[in-house]
């Protein structure tokens, strides 16, 4: 029998109680309890499938992934919040751009109103201006003789030479070399044909930039210093002619 225990259980019929964890002074479960736990656990065990050897090998490698994810997660949370920064900085200046540069826009474009309507006043507006990024813009018109209001509410000339101010006062804000004017003069009446034309060589002359313009307007037409058009002297040809206004102005005046 001690054989037999020493064989099963690897340990001495002495050492039985000690393994068990029962005192001396307990008393010894019932064979049928012990009996029906031993098959319980027997069975657990069996249940866990043989052992892997590659248990602890196994076990560095995931420990060693696990670091290296949690070293990964690291740097990638320190990038997250160098990246918000950077996005806080960029979102700053670009308020403060933002705010200068409407503010100059704002100041030609309520000069450009007045010049070319010849007298009332406009002025540019932000909806929702606790975030100029994301605000939108909104532009009061107050042509002579009439109350401040939309421009959605201004008639389609009134419109036109808005719009007009709007874009030449974006252009002195920001000037570029080249300008063009695709039929601006379409839907305005003489009289604002003259002012839009007069102020066009106030600033073809006040700067470098050159303007181009497309339009069909006697009047424009003969405010412009060179006149581009094309001609068909046969039928099925046609013919690219210049003609220089000034140079023809000023061969009029030495005759």
């Amino acid at each position: 029998m001690a054989e037999r225990v020493r064989e099963k259980l690897a340990i001495s019929p002495e050492n039985i109680l000690e393994t068990a964890e029962i005192g001396d002074d307990e008393a010894i479960p019932a064979a049928d309890a012990a009996a029906a736990r031993l098959d319980r656990l027997t069975h657990e065990r069996d249940g866990m499938g043989p052992v892997n050897l590659r248990a602890e090998t196994e076990a560095e490698e995931l420990h060693e992934q696990i670091t290296g994810m949690q070293t990964e997660r690291e740097d990638l949370l320190a990038a997250i919040a160098r990246l918000r920064q950077g996005i806080g900085s960029l979102n700053r200046e670009g308020r403060e751009r933002l705010m200068a540069a409407f503010a100059q826009v704002n100041e030609h474009f309520q000069e450009l109103f007045t010049k070319l309507f010849g007298g009332g006043r406009a002025h540019l507006t932000l909806t929702e201006e606790d975030d100029p990024l994301e605000a939108g813009l909104e532009i009061m018109a107050s042509p002579p003789g009439k109350k401040l209001t939309s421009m959605s509410l201004l008639s389609g000339g009134e419109q036109a030479l808005t719009a007009v101010s709007l874009l030449f006062a974006v252009f002195l804000t920001n000037p570029a070399p080249i300008c063009v004017l695709d039929e601006v003069d379409a839907p305005l009446d003489d009289s604002n044909v003259d002012r839009f034309c007069s102020l066009l060589s106030e600033l073809s002359h006040s700067g470098a930039t050159r303007f181009l313009m497309v339009t069909h307007h006697r009047m424009s037409m003969a405010r412009m210093d060179r006149l581009f058009g094309v001609t068909m002297g046969e039928p099925g040809v046609s013919q690219l002619v210049s003609v220089d206004l000034a140079r023809a102005v000023a061969l009029r005046e030495s005759a």
